[in-house]
């Protein structure tokens, strides 16, 4: 099974987290791969943990993206 992972680089490290499961699930890390590492570890304690019931009923993200925008102050 293949989930979608988003993953954001900080000034201090790199955070990780998955589309499409119920609950939160986070991974951190020092690099982009320890915190891929992470986030795998804890979805797979999560399913373990709590069962299928964990993934959303009808989720079928192709992908994801990143956008910017503007507010008026």
């Amino acid at each position: 099974m293949k989930i979608k992972i988003i993953i954001e680089k900080h000034s201090d490290g790199y955070i990780a987290y998955p589309i499409g499961l119920k609950g939160i699930i986070v991974g951190e890390g020092e690099s982009y791969e320890e915190a891929l590492q992470n986030v795998t570890s804890a979805i797979k304690f999560h399913v373990e943990t709590f069962g299928k019931e964990v993934f959303e009923d009808k989720l079928d993200v192709e992908e994801a993206f990143i956008a910017e925008t503007q507010l008026a102050a």
